[in-house]
């Protein structure tokens, strides 16, 4: 019976962690797959809103997901492991496109690899070195980014995680069917 148990776990981590590598692994194929050479104009700002619109979506939907879960740690960690890539992505894909139809934005022409390390530095906080918004149109895309990126490491962390707990507390108190101590607190 522990055995089982232990199999299930074993089994249950390994889905996750699965899912959330083909997450990261899908999302960023898209990304370098995707056509984005149309330049920058109103459909890559309305391209960017819904971009964020989707990956706000999603969150609800994971926040509401992991209350529900039987692992709730493993679920919050599988939603970052879809959300941040989701969120970086639709930032590196508009400062590609940025790049490539307003010449001179940045320091040095974004390649979408170029777009993508930009990104993860301002989401990272490292500061700007060989790649800056020289523009006032790339700078302010990437103070979106910045205050956007406050958001999500305060904000919906804070959801995800405040999920997490709420479904701890649900299987602690028998709402959940299963309990497992190794998921617990």
């Amino acid at each position: 019976m522990e055995r089982n148990a232990a199999r299930r776990r074993r089994r249950v981590l390994l889905s996750h962690c699965l899912r959330g590598t083909a997450s990261v692994v899908l999302l960023t194929a898209l990304y370098f797959m995707a056509p984005l050479e149309g330049g920058f104009g109103l459909l890559t700002v309305l391209t960017l809103v819904l971009g964020l619109l989707a990956f706000g979506l999603l969150t609800a939907w994971q926040v509401a997901a992991i209350a529900r879960s039987e692992y709730p740690r493993l679920s919050a960690l599988e939603a970052m492991a879809t959300a941040v890539p989701l969120f970086l992505i639709v930032f590196s894909a508009t400062y590609f496109m940025l790049s490539e139809s307003v010449p001179g934005t940045f320091s040095e022409t974004l390649n979408r690899t170029d777009a993508l390390y930009f990104t993860v530095t301002v989401f990272a906080t490292v500061g700007f070195g060989d790649i800056v918004p020289v523009t006032e149109t790339g700078r302010v895309l990437t103070t979106v980014q910045m205050v956007a990126d406050l958001i999500v490491v305060g904000v919906i962390a804070k959801a995800l995680f405040g999920a997490m707990k709420i479904a701890m507390r649900k299987r602690r108190a028998g709402d959940l069917p299963f309990t497992d101590e190794d998921d617990g607190p």
